[in-house]
């Protein structure tokens, strides 16, 4: 009868024996399960963290960008059919729709005094302040009738506003863009970043001053914008409202085939972001996993080294009557406490890496509890199937040759 007990503690002390050893074996395992668990949880907070992003948007928002989806991918220049008219169209033909926020962006250099900044000017109508959730700090936003009137103000992001105009009121202060002078009227609260993008280094003008005077309306069918955000009236109006828009867009736009504009919910995005990020987090869990068999085989060569060093051990021990079986749970006894032990001390660094990349960066890294399970699961599997051979060359050991070749 295999005595399973007595096997674990002559397991325990021949590896305490060899502590330095038994530590370089387990290094493997180690490694593969801490960057198991730290990629697996860098992924999740990925997810967390752009889902964040486009939810901090509110429920309701469609996206309308131009050009579809195949020309998208086709080619790098941005399709210039959405306009400033399709817009107010969507705004005042479309019932299910509540706010239509029209965007025209550009990348310029804004000058005040001695001071000079290349940032993100973007052409606004007053609904962009709804649809997109913004605040005003101090002074105003953009007004309807700076629209209409194609006025020179523009309203700061607080880190330009401070780049800019340092330790002062930049209100009613004036700036240029390419050497057109406009009056700050307002300074926005604090945003942060969108999908990468700095929405407190921005200037935010009238879009139509923005077309006629800095970028040009470069667009035949109108005063062309970047794309379209639409706030629906409420979340079951989302997909009356996509509907709607669509149609609306295919009759202004006289189209009798391939749409010229996309249209995107939020839950679109959503689930793209989490099919990108989901796939990213299983190729890097993947190629973390690679260490766990590296880790495999090095517990599977130690082992064969410690069965030539202890030929004449196992000889003596088969010569006063341990069974086969005896040598083998041994051995497979060893084995799995050295990957079980690894896959331990693995998960706790793991733990402490995803711990210090939430510390260290805007990621929400979680700790997954399946991710430990299976990293840990893993390990002691690999320690059971990497034991085999070195077990079982162990059991097959003839003593009397065994105890000769001692």
């Amino acid at each position: 009868m295999v005595d399973f007990l007595e096997s674990t503690k002559m397991a325990v002390k021949t590896l305490t024996a060899n502590r330095l050893r038994s530590a370089l074996t387990m290094l493997g395992i180690i490694i593969g399960n801490a960057s198991v668990i730290t990629m697996v949880g860098v992924g999740e907070g990925a997810r967390q963290y752009a889902s964040g992003q486009f939810e901090s948007l509110g429920p309701n928002v469609l996206f309308i960008i131009p050009g579809s989806q195949d020309s998208q991918e086709r080619t790098l220049e941005r399709p210039k059919t959405l306009t400033l008219e399709d817009a107010e169209a969507i705004d005042t033909q479309v019932p299910t729709v509540s706010a239509v926020a029209p965007q025209l962006q550009t990348q310029q250099a804004i000058v005040a005094g001695n001071r000079s900044n290349s940032s993100t000017i973007i052409g606004v109508t007053p609904d962009f302040m709804v649809v997109r959730s913004f605040e005003v700090a101090n002074g105003r936003f953009i007004s309807k009738e700076d629209v209409e009137r194609g006025t020179r103000v523009v309203a700061l992001g607080p880190e330009l506003a401070e780049n800019l105009f340092p330790n002062q009121n930049p209100i009613g202060k004036t700036l240029r863009i390419k050497n057109i002078s406009f009056e700050v009227i307002g300074v926005m609260v604090a945003k942060g970043a969108f999908l990468g993008n700095n929405q407190d280094d921005v200037a935010y003008a009238p879009l139509t001053t923005l077309s006629n005077q800095i970028t040009g309306n470069n667009s035949p069918y109108g005063t062309e914008v970047t794309f379209i955000s639409v706030n629906a009236r409420d979340e079951q109006s989302m997909t009356a409202a996509q509907f709607q828009i669509v149609n609306l867009l295919r009759l202004r736009h006289k189209i009798a085939d391939e749409d010229d504009f996309t249209v995107r919910n939020q839950k679109d995005a959503l689930q793209l972001i989490g099919n990108v990020t989901g796939a990213l987090t299983v190729m890097l869990a993947a190629i973390a996993g690679i260490s766990l068999l590296v880790g495999g085989i090095g517990i599977m060569n130690i082992m064969l080294v410690s069965v030539r060093e202890r030929t004449q051990e196992i000889g003596l021990r088969k010569a006063i009557g341990a069974s086969e079986q005896d040598i083998l749970l041994q051995f497979m006894i060893e084995a799995t406490i050295l990957a079980a032990l690894g896959g331990l001390a693995g998960t706790a660094i793991g733990i402490g890496g995803v711990a210090l990349v939430s510390a260290v960066t805007p990621l929400e890294a979680g700790i997954s509890t399946s991710a430990i399970l299976l990293a840990v699961g893993v390990s002691g599997g690999i320690g059971l199937f990497f034991g085999v051979v070195p077990a079982r060359q162990a059991a097959k050991l003839d003593p009397i040759v065994a105890l000769r070749s001692a």
